[in-house]
């Protein structure tokens, strides 16, 4: 019998969400307040399927397509579901409120678990009858083309729900990783916050300009991390790996790091400047054309590392 997952919100995360699952075989029931925004999923998931298809990530879209069915209501939505990913608003008071229902509605093994991006668990599930089963699992989006989930689990979530939401999304073909402890942002977010200070601190200064620095990223460091991390690319960095690496440089990061202490200036008029100079570079009217296009060079890097695994696995 095959498992049943339940979406629940039909934007744009819900419906990439949808494909994620539909795409490895998951029954899906997709599920939102809005009749309207169910009516547009439909569309917007035949879409997103072509272009993969197109990209050669799937084979068969209809069948794909056919894995989801949207439900107009939450219990029948739930029903007989293993595991149920919200995606509803992002504040408290709303997850908390769909939770006590999914609590309520959801079959008693089934997990609850949240798309939220930075609202830890602990938040808005401490007053449900089962916290244990209820979990953060953070998507990057668009997750279809982007396969890390962080799955953060509150004070109460047993760490048998946490294995199995781990399993489950392995199977669907995330990338999940866990979070140990609660902590504001999770691991993502931290990681591109720390990138995000250092990079205004350096516009704010004067020493570089806005694009100046995304060419820095894009063409230096996002190219060793397209395929490996930084603990990985210091090792391989020095002769002798991390150690080496950390004797050659670690007293030049730890005086940088002194200088980086301080936030910088995220204030309406400094962000009024960045906004400024990127309009420049790319008028308001083209940002959508930009993002499909940021989409299509995504589905690019996801054929070329998916046939670099292929080519890994014939030669072992």
């Amino acid at each position: 019998m095959k498992r049943t997952v339940t979406v629940v919100g039909a934007g744009l995360i819900g419906r990439a969400w949808a494909i994620v699952f539909a795409r490895a075989g998951f029954p899906v029931a997709l599920h939102d307040v809005s009749a309207e925004a169910l009516d547009r999923a439909g569309a917007a998931i035949e879409s997103a399927l072509a272009d993969l298809e197109s990209a050669g990530l799937v084979s068969d879209p209809a069948a794909i397509r056919a894995n989801v069915r949207t439900e107009p209501d939450l219990a029948a939505a739930v029903a007989g579901a293993v595991y149920v990913q919200e995606c509803g608003p992002e504040t408290e008071q709303a997850k908390r409120a769909l939770f006590g229902e999914l609590d309520r509605l959801a079959d008693p093994g089934a997990i609850l678990a949240s798309s939220t991006s930075g609202i830890v668990a602990s938040r808005f599930v401490g007053d449900l009858e089962r916290p244990d089963r209820c979990l953060v699992a953070h998507p990057v989006n668009p997750p279809y083309l982007i396969p890390l989930v962080e799955l953060a689990p509150g004070p109460r979530t047993s760490v048998e729900t946490v294995h199995a939401a781990r399993a489950l999304l392995t199977d669907a073909g995330q990338v999940p990783i866990t979070v140990n402890e609660e902590i504001q942002g999770f691991i993502l977010n931290r990681l591109q916050g720390a990138v995000l200070n250092e990079a205004l601190r350096l516009v704010e200064g004067g020493y570089v300009s806005v694009d100046d620095l995304d060419r820095t990223v894009k063409h230096g460091l996002g190219l060793r991390w397209s395929f490996m991390g930084p603990f990985e690319t210091i090792d391989l960095n020095a002769p002798g790996g991390i150690a080496d690496y950390a004797g050659r440089y670690g007293p030049l990061y730890k005086e940088m790091a002194a200088s980086q202490a301080v936030p910088p200036d995220w204030s309406e008029a400094a962000i009024a400047r960045l906004e400024r100079e990127r309009r420049r570079q790319l008028p308001a009217g083209k940002l959508n054309e930009r993002q499909q296009w940021r989409d299509q060079r995504l589905m690019a890097l996801a054929a070329h590392q998916l046939q670099m695994r292929e080519t890994s696995n014939d030669q072992e």
